[in-house]
């Protein structure tokens, strides 16, 4: 082996590992989720996710994972007062321009917004277009109350 090759190839060495290791510890450090990442379970999410029963923590890591599929689905628990405008603000506030989620803790409080989630998976699951979803959130949810301003799906 030619010595002056070894610094070299120790240099590179040394390079190729610190390159791996700030790529690994930037995917490895955030405790939030973008809407890019790998879906974020429960046991990533605020205290009052992780404490609240399955089917909260189910909905919550739903509507990180599905936005769009919540986006076009009202409320009725009366949240539009709160400033919600869809499913999906019960659940979550914002998502920063670097994908960090911003929780809302209203749905894990809130059978209503829970159950509505739960059934946009449930139907979701069965196939159905959010078309078909909207119309079964609307017709069964619309006896409990006001409907948040939701704008309808285009199919």
């Amino acid at each position: 082996m030619n010595p002056t090759h070894t610094p070299i190839k120790l240099l590179l060495i040394c390079l190729l590992f610190v390159i791996f290791a700030l790529s690994a510890s930037a995917c490895g450090s955030s405790n939030s989720s973008s809407h890019n990442d790998m879906p974020m379970s429960a046991h990533d999410m605020p205290d009052y996710v992780q404490q609240a029963p399955p089917r909260v923590q189910e909905a919550y890591e739903f509507a990180v994972a599905n936005p769009l599929a919540l986006e076009f689905q009202p409320c009725y628990c009366g949240c539009g007062a709160m400033g919600h405008l869809n499913n999906e603000d019960c659940f979550v506030k914002e998502i920063k321009p670097d994908g960090a989620v911003v929780f809302d803790n209203h749905a894990a409080g809130c059978g209503i917004c829970v159950d509505i989630a739960q059934d946009v998976m449930r139907l979701s699951e069965e196939g159905k277009t959010p078309l078909e979803i909207r119309t079964y959130i609307d017709s069964y949810y619309s006896q409990f109350g006001p409907s948040t301003d939701t704008e309808m799906p285009l199919s």
